[in-house]
C-alpha cells in the first residue's frame, strides 16, 4: 500500500466517545438470538467480537449498525439513543456516523470502483469533485490507483475488499461495522486487511467493531468480546486508549 500522502489530512471527527448498548434482546419467531446484550465501544478502538455460529454476534452488529431494531433495550451513540430516531433521521445518522465492510465486498458490479467508493458522499449530499477527489485519495491510499477506473469484476477478491473499506470510510465515519472483512480472503489478503485496519485506527483514529472467527485478527485487537448463546460470555481489554 501507498503511504498516506495527501489522505495525512483525512481525519475522523470523534464525535461520539462512545458506543453503549444496554438490555438488548431480539428474537426470530421463537428463538431467542440476544438475550439481554450490555456492551460499551470506546472510540479509537479496534474491538474484536467472537464466539461460535449462532452465537448472536452478527445480529448484534446488526443492531449496532441500525439495521436491525431489537425487541427491547437501548442503543446509545454519545448523547444520540439512536432507537428513537425517526426513519428519515436514522438514515441520515447512519450515512453520516457509520460505515460498513461485509465479507463480500457488494461493490456495485456496474459501476467502476471509483463511483462505488465515491457514492456514499454524493448520497450524503456532497459535490461531485469533493466526492471523487476524496475517493481518488484513498484509493491511492489502499493501492489501487491503477485500478480505480475497473469494474469489480476486473479486480482480485482483495482489491474489492479494500475497495470497501475505502468506501466505508468516504464520510469519516464514527464507527466501521466489519462482519467477518476478511473471511472470503486468501491469508496474503487477510493479513493485508487485518494491517489496514490498525494502520486506520493509529494514524486516523478510526473505530473498528470486527464480527470475526479470526483468531489473529482477535487477539491483535484492543478489545475482545466473547459471545455465547445471545451473550456476552467475556470482555478482554488488551490495552488502554488514552
Amino acid at each position: 500500500m501507498s503511504e498516506w500522502g495527501e489522505v495525512r489530512n483525512f481525519t475522523f471527527q470523534l464525535r461520539i466517545a462512545m458506543i453503549k448498548a444496554q438490555g438488548i434482546h431480539k428474537r426470530y419467531g421463537s428463538l431467542e438470538v440476544l438475550r439481554g446484550v450490555d456492551l460499551e465501544i470506546r472510540s479509537g478502538a479496534v474491538t474484536s467480537i467472537v464466539g461460535p455460529s449462532g452465537a448472536g454476534k452478527t445480529t448484534l452488529l446488526q443492531v449496532l449498525g441500525t439495521l436491525t431494531k431489537p425487541d427491547s433495550g437501548s442503543v446509545r451513540y454519545g448523547d444520540t439513543d439512536v432507537l428513537a430516531l425517526n426513519d428519515r433521521a436514522l438514515s441520515r445518522f447512519r450515512c453520516d456516523n457509520i460505515g460498513f465492510v461485509f465479507q463480500m465486498h457488494r461493490l456495485l458490479p456496474e459501476f467502476s470502483l471509483l463511483e462505488n467508493v465515491a457514492m456514499p458522499a454524493l448520497i450524503a449530499g456532497r459535490s461531485h469533485d469533493d466526492a471523487f477527489g476524496e475517493a481518488r485519495r484513498l484509493i491511492d491510499y489502499m493501492g489501487l490507483a491503477s485500478r480505480a477506473d475497473h469494474r469489480p469484476a476486473q479486480l482480485s477478491g482483495g482489491e474489492c475488499q479494500r475497495g470497501a473499506v475505502a468506501r466505508a470510510l468516504i464520510n469519516r465515519p464514527s464507527v466501521i461495522l466489519a462482519d467477518e472483512p476478511s473471511g472470503s480472503l486468501d491469508s496474503h489478503n487477510r493479513r493485508e486487511l487485518h494491517r489496514l485496519f490498525f494502520d486506520l485506527r493509529r494514524d486516523m483514529a478510526a473505530t473498528f467493531l470486527i464480527v470475526t472467527h479470526d483468531e489473529s485478527l482477535a487477539a491483535d485487537s484492543d478489545t475482545i468480546i466473547s459471545m455465547a448463546d445471545g451473550l456476552i460470555v467475556s470482555h478482554t481489554d488488551n490495552t488502554s486508549i488514552d
